[in-house]
């Protein structure tokens, strides 16, 4: 089986990954449950914690692949804010892989649904994903949720810009 660099989740393997340094997030909420309908952008970087690839072909990225990544979401303090829970499907295999991945944010007030494709496997690069529909305080939710690269070792983290309008 092929070592997992990175995953993204969120969304895709939020796409996302394995005693972590502390890290400082910029986890920041421009909005309140007063102003749900109206835009918004939360902050919150991911540490994967589990990670698990089931290669169509042991020993090579095929199409078919499957990706299954939980992540922890933290704020700017480091206080655990949330959850990342995701599949993704290798769509285009070799050392160009796409990965097309669904993700939900389990956050305080809700859950957010986010889709999208993951292209840059191998230099962890950033990607934006779709926010799909959410619950809760996230009933309405329309947006995008912008992934950045923090660290690979040793887990991978990610910052998670989510953008509701």
């Amino acid at each position: 089986m092929r070592p997992i660099r990175a995953a993204c989740l969120g969304t895709a393997t939020l796409v996302t990954l394995l005693a972590c340094t502390p890290v400082a997030a910029a986890a920041t909420d421009t909005g309140s449950a007063q102003a749900r309908d109206k835009a918004r952008t939360i902050t919150v970087l991911a540490e994967a914690q589990q990670l698990t690839r089931f290669p169509v072909v042991p020993g090579s990225v095929s199409q078919g692949d499957q990706v299954v990544v939980r992540s922890d979401l933290f704020d700017e303090a480091h206080n655990k804010v949330g959850e990342t829970h995701g599949t993704c499907t290798t769509t285009r295999g070799g050392a160009d892989e796409a990965e097309q991945c669904v993700v939900t944010y389990v956050l305080p007030g809700g859950q957010l649904t986010v889709q999208g494709m993951y292209f840059d496997y191998l230099d962890q690069g950033p990607f934006d994903n779709a926010i799909t529909g959410g619950t809760g305080e996230y009933g309405k939710a329309r947006g995008w949720v912008h992934s950045d690269t923090i660290s690979l070792t040793p887990k991978v983290v990610r910052r998670f810009t989510i953008h509701l309008v």
